[in-house]
């Protein structure tokens, strides 16, 4: 049952209050790429709650953070494949 409290990328979905299945969330990264130099916390598609949420664990670097990061990367993909070697 403790497994079910730490971060995951399926919890901060939900902490996020955006749906967290598999499906819902590979959905999501593939609907919402984002340019490379777009921050994540800038995107257009939070609203202040969530862009606060972001923020404010990236700044603490609590346990948070690791999937905030690993949101980052998967709503930049596109952008990475994009840019030249």
């Amino acid at each position: 049952m403790l497994n079910q409290h730490k971060p995951s990328l399926e919890l901060l979905f939900s902490q996020l209050g955006l749906a967290n299945s598999a499906a819902a969330i590979a959905l999501y990264v593939r609907t919402h790429q984002l340019s490379a130099s777009q921050n994540l916390h800038d995107a257009p598609f939070w609203n202040r709650g969530q862009r606060d949420f972001l923020i404010s664990h990236l700044i603490q670097d609590d346990d948070w953070a690791i999937w905030i990061d690993e949101l980052n990367q998967q709503l930049h993909m596109d952008a990475y494949k994009l840019q030249p070697a």
